[in-house]
């Protein structure tokens, strides 16, 4: 082989490099907190680590929840490290009992930001990257009608990345499954009775939240995960109210 030829194998083996290191970058930039809340979900059911919400509103404001554990366990490595090395019994906090969102089966506290509006994409995206949205028009915790919270939007499945990946793993709720909401310091528990893949397009949910004639609680999410093609709907019911 040639000098020039070596120099010009050298150049090329090198472009070829970069753009693999780029393509993987540009996957784990795009798909990194829907991965990593799948990871955490898969090694918490190999390990039997289970979750259990916060007895007291009064408990949840006290001691946030590394202390708690602390508390009644021991010390507790926290995130990924919680699943992987952590107790097999976990306690959940909201991150703010004016509102939020707890959901034990798949580990997910979520702070819920009200009256977010569902036909402004440009209002409603950067809330999703905090958390989760209530939208506007539907009633509340501990009324009669549908309360409506989406989370994990995204325009397209490249911008994946870019939104709270909170909701994701609502692909793995069943009926019977727990959901707690803190509204304005008042706990909420509901139980899944339903979950369905719904058209984009499908809105009787939200148009209908105040004219039904009892309480639920319905998460919306994209479906398939990372895409706008249709939506996957979690339907609860209320159990009952404590403080």
């Amino acid at each position: 082989m040639t000098k020039p030829d070596v120099i010009r194998f050298l150049i090329l083996r090198t472009i070829g490099n970069f753009l693999l290191l780029f393509a993987l970058f540009g996957v784990f930039a795009t798909f990194g907190p829907s991965l990593y809340y799948e990871a955490r979900f898969r090694i918490a059911q190999v390990r039997g680590v289970r979750y259990t919400v916060v007895e007291t509103v009064k408990e949840s404001k006290r001691t946030p929840l590394g202390e708690i554990v602390q508390k009644r366990q021991g010390q507790t490595p926290s995130g990924l490290a919680a699943v992987l090395a952590g107790p097999k019994e976990q306690i959940l906090t909201p991150p703010d009992t004016t509102f939020s969102i707890i959901i034990p089966k798949i580990g997910a506290s979520a702070k819920v930001f009200p009256n977010i509006d569902s036909n402004n994409e440009s209002g409603f995206l950067p809330i999703l990257s905090q958390g989760v949205a209530h939208a506007k028009g539907t009633v509340f915790p501990g009324q009669i009608g549908n309360i409506y919270l989406f989370a994990h939007s995204t325009d397209n499945f490249w911008n994946v990345g870019r939104y709270n990946a909170v909701f994701y793993l609502l692909k793995d709720i069943a009926v019977g499954d727990d959901v707690v909401v803190f509204f304005e310091n008042v706990r909420h528990n509901y139980t899944v009775e339903e979950t369905k893949i719904v058209d984009a397009e499908d809105v009787s949910y939200l148009i209908e939240s105040q004219r039904k004639e009892e309480e639920r609680l319905v998460l919306q999410t994209c479906w398939p995960p990372g895409t706008t093609w249709k939506r996957l709907i979690v339907i609860a019911k209320p159990q009952k109210t404590s403080l």
